[in-house]
């Protein structure tokens, strides 16, 4: 009974969310191109670009992640709050830039951006290919935290395989449907469910299980104070070090992110992200819940080891609430998955879309059609990772995030610095991804007390400004204002200098 109550209030909302993103694109004038189905026709105002934005910050990874993590590890999770706050602070001046040269030239994402800047279109298929390989994991996280909501909130009914399948095919149908627009729509019944949802856990589970947040922190305290410290709980390498470059890595890293650059060329204008950069920080302060939540169950549900600790929120909503409030908080957790899951699989599809596919000749007129082909396939992928290549979601994040970081030159310093040639771009990103990979598939990551990611990334930007210096300049007759990032500052145009 508690299985059929819970999956009942799941199912309903799964196909509103699904007709909301319906609703959201009716009438639209250009529905049918590229752009509005994965830019939302670069007419968002500061609300929808808060939500969608706050929708790509808090997925899964947070809801169950950081509750995973705190589980785990304790203090470490705190990078999250860390890099997100300051990757805003990154985005007030980023974002307007990227915002405006998009906008100039006609451009839909990063694929378009590099390619344009280097004068390259085989450029654009290249980032498109390496940025898919690393945003495959992120994709695996959603899909991960979706399945371990659904098969818990059954009650065990439904297999964790079934459920990942589940939160794949609503996901894919939903995405293809709706693109960016209905997203945005989406986040924003999403952020009033997981205002609510949390701000009850908060003040429920303190209560329930402790009698208030003075036994449980005296608790926390005297039996597990190892999680309140770096590098908290058991050998894990995550101290301070490790916790200021991952923070740092991070807080640049998701400015050129692919789906946060969907974010922000949705944008009506350049003022929109300002205000949006101002506001988000204030949305942070709900991730302390799912972490301090994840150091409650330590006591509640002792014994959870490895991915098994996805579950420490979800064990203890199952084991107290009534079936219906678990169904609702379900729902919520999975629109967590499902906003940000859609924004990564549309990128991707963009992505390929326009940078890949319209190379070929037969594909050049049909962008949209094979960006959404591209959306099946990349999901599928991700399906079968999780499948075969289970991790937990904070370790899924963190190789996503170490993977993309090796675009940093490439993409920033390529569109503020006019003598980075594209010779020193391309090496300097082969080292940096040979470097980080070589770190995370060996399993030395963390390395030296440090962020793998950031080692990476030294070797790429000296790699890079090394092969500029050395070798001859690039021809290009384009002048600056045609090659250069500019922003739009008071109604002019202010040109980011070239050295």
């Amino acid at each position: 009974m508690n299985a059929a109550v819970a999956t009942s209030v799941f199912g309903v909302f799964m196909v509103a969310t699904v007709a909301l993103g319906l609703l959201a694109v009716r009438g639209r004038r250009g529905s049918g191109g590229l752009a509005e189905w994965s830019v939302g026709g670069r007419s968002l105002g500061t609300v929808f670009i808060w939500v969608l934005m706050a929708g790509e910050g808090y997925t899964s990874f947070s809801y169950l992640g950081a509750a995973g993590w705190g589980y785990n590890y304790g203090a470490p999770v705190l990078y999250v709050v860390a890099y997100m706050s300051c990757g805003y602070a990154v985005g007030y001046v980023v974002g307007p830039l990227l915002w405006a040269y998009a906008r100039k030239h006609g451009l839909v994402g990063i694929t378009d951006m590099v390619a344009h800047r280097f004068g390259r279109p085989w450029l654009g298929a290249l980032v498109a290919v390496l940025a898919t390989v690393f945003l495959l994991p992120y994709i695996q996280l959603q899909i991960t935290g979706m399945g371990v909501v659904v098969s818990t909130i059954s009650y065990g009914a439904i297999s964790l395989d079934w459920a990942y399948f589940i939160a794949f095919a609503v996901t894919t149908a939903f995405v293809v449907v709706s693109g960016l627009r209905g997203s945005a729509w989406v986040s924003v019944l999403k952020d009033v469910m997981v205002i609510a949802t949390l701000g009850f856990l908060a003040i429920y589970v303190p209560l329930h299980y402790f009698d208030g947040y003075g036994p449980f922190l005296d608790r926390l305290v005297t039996e597990k104070s190892e999680w309140l410290t770096f590098p908290g709980h058991g050998d894990s390498g995550l101290g301070q070090a490790w916790f200021v470059t991952t923070s740092f890595l991070n807080s640049l890293t998701v400015v050129i992110f692919p789906t946060t650059v969907a974010g922000y060329l949705g944008a009506r204008n350049a003022d929109v992200l300002r205000r949006n950069a101002v506001l988000l920080p204030a949305y942070n302060v709900l991730l302390f819940v799912p972490m301090l939540l994840g150091m409650a169950a330590l006591f509640v549900v002792p014994g959870l080891v490895g991915a098994e600790s996805n579950l420490a929120l979800f064990k203890l909503v199952v084991d107290s609430l009534p079936a219906w409030s678990v169904g609702i908080i379900g729902v919520a957790a999975a629109l967590s998955s499902i906003v940000p899951m859609a924004v990564f699989m549309l990128v991707i599809g963009t992505m390929w879309g326009r940078s890949v596919l319209s190379l070929v000749p037969r594909w050049e007129q049909r962008q949209k059609g094979a960006a959404q082909l591209v959306v099946v396939v990349a999901g599928g992928l991700a399906l079968l990772l999780t499948y075969t290549a289970p991790n937990t979601l904070v370790r899924l994040s963190l190789i996503s995030y170490e993977g993309m970081a090796q675009l940093l030159p490439m993409v920033l310093l390529g569109l503020l610095w006019r003598r980075l040639t594209l010779l020193g771009a391309m090496s300097g990103l082969v080292v940096g991804v040979g470097v980080v990979c070589g770190f995370v598939f060996t399993e030395n990551d963390p390395v030296w007390g440090v962020n793998a990611g950031i080692v990476a990334l030294g070797a790429n930007l000296a790699v890079a400004l090394a092969v500029t210096y050395a070798g001859p300049r690039e021809r290009d007759e384009r002048p600056d204002e045609d090659v250069l990032a500019r922003d739009e500052l008071e109604g002019e145009e202010v040109a980011v200098p070239a050295p």
